[in-house]
């Protein structure tokens, strides 16, 4: 399992993942500002819808029913618009702290390798030193 994902991992083309990551934020942070400056239109006011069905024009009341459950349905799929925008900002800030962290992670590896690598060649010398000194 561990070696799936470590293939998944290895194919991430992570250059353009970093470098992307910032135009992903900006992109959520725009959306974000976007959607939430808009507002839904206020539900009509009541007092001029017949608040009785009149028995003289039932088309009308129909109509007015209709209007209103059309409003309520964009009311909620406005807030659903919120709700999803601020899902994908809070995404794409999270995306960006994880770009960081892996981008900081990469540099320590790189550093470790380099300390380790200078390590083996001491003590390769050492050991070649030892060596020949023991021989001699």
């Amino acid at each position: 399992m561990a070696i799936g994902w470590l293939t998944v991992l290895q194919n991430v083309p992570w250059a353009e993942v970093i470098s992307n990551a910032p135009k992903v934020a900006d992109g959520a942070k725009k959306l974000w500002k976007n959607i939430g400056k808009k507002t839904p239109a206020p539900p009509t006011d009541e007092a001029g819808v017949a608040s009785a069905p009149s028995p003289e024009n039932p088309e009308m009341t129909a109509l007015q029913d209709r209007i209103l459950a059309l409003e309520a349905a964009t009311a909620d799929l406005h807030d659903q618009m919120l709700a999803s925008s601020e899902l994908i900002k809070a995404l794409a800030e999270q995306n960006t702290q994880l770009i960081q962290n892996i981008e900081a992670n990469r540099v320590r590896v790189l550093r470790l390798t380099g300390i380790t690598a200078f390590v083996a060649i001491i003590a390769v010398a050492g050991l070649v030193l030892a060596l020949v000194t023991h021989a001699g």
